[in-house]
């Protein structure tokens, strides 16, 4: 095991960036795998490469408001700081295609920056609560948000304006979820119960 030194925080969350293709396997986005069991190995060692890109990125999220992106196979040292939020980071999301990175924050905010150089692309706000919960569309275009403030909202990716605004908890949104599809997202929380919204 081999530490990677950080910020002297708390790290609240973590994301790697294959986790989506090791999630899903051989299944394409919408639910679908190969019948030949070879062509569904091939289908996942090839989704695999495809998100691990050069290199398996991990991202770390902080109690200091930071953000630290990684690149744990060639190095120690991070490489890059992420700053912006301006309360604690609950949340970090990479994209399943691997190109991009969404941060959740206490600040209310969803700061989305690029994957592999922690670029700031830019700034989702609606949430009037602090932001819990990220999960990406199977398809990399859409991001789902649960927040304290009991709602869920649904975000897309080539406008980085709010598409859906979830409303129908009456508490705390603590997870949400999409289906391999993208067709629905799931969502729980301090009120006890599951939802599950279609598109």
């Amino acid at each position: 095991m081999s530490p990677l030194p950080s910020a002297g925080h708390w790290v609240n969350c973590l994301s790697i960036s294959t986790e989506f293709a090791l999630r899903r396997g051989p299944f394409d986005h919408r639910g679908v795998a190969p019948d030949d069991e070879a062509a569904a190995r091939d289908g996942a060692a090839k989704r695999f490469a495809e998100a691990r890109g050069p290199a398996e990125m991990l991202a770390s999220g902080s109690d200091d408001f930071t953000v630290y992106l990684w690149s744990p196979a060639s190095s120690k040292r991070p490489v890059a700081r992420l700053t912006g939020h301006v309360q604690l980071v609950n949340a970090v999301c990479f994209s399943p295609d691997g190109q991009w990175l969404a941060s959740g924050s206490f600040d209310g905010s969803i700061r989305l920056w690029a994957a592999r150089t922690g670029k700031f692309t830019a700034t989702l706000r609606g949430h009037v609560g602090a932001v819990y919960q990220l999960a990406w569309s199977g398809d990399s275009r859409l991001l789902a948000s649960g927040s304290k403030d009991s709602t869920v909202k649904v975000w897309e990716l080539r406008t980085r304006k709010l598409k859906e605004d979830l409303p129908g908890h009456a508490d705390e949104v603590y997870s949400v979820d999409w289906s391999p599809d993208g067709e629905r997202v799931a969502s729980g929380g301090k009120d006890r119960n599951l939802k599950m919204w279609r598109r």
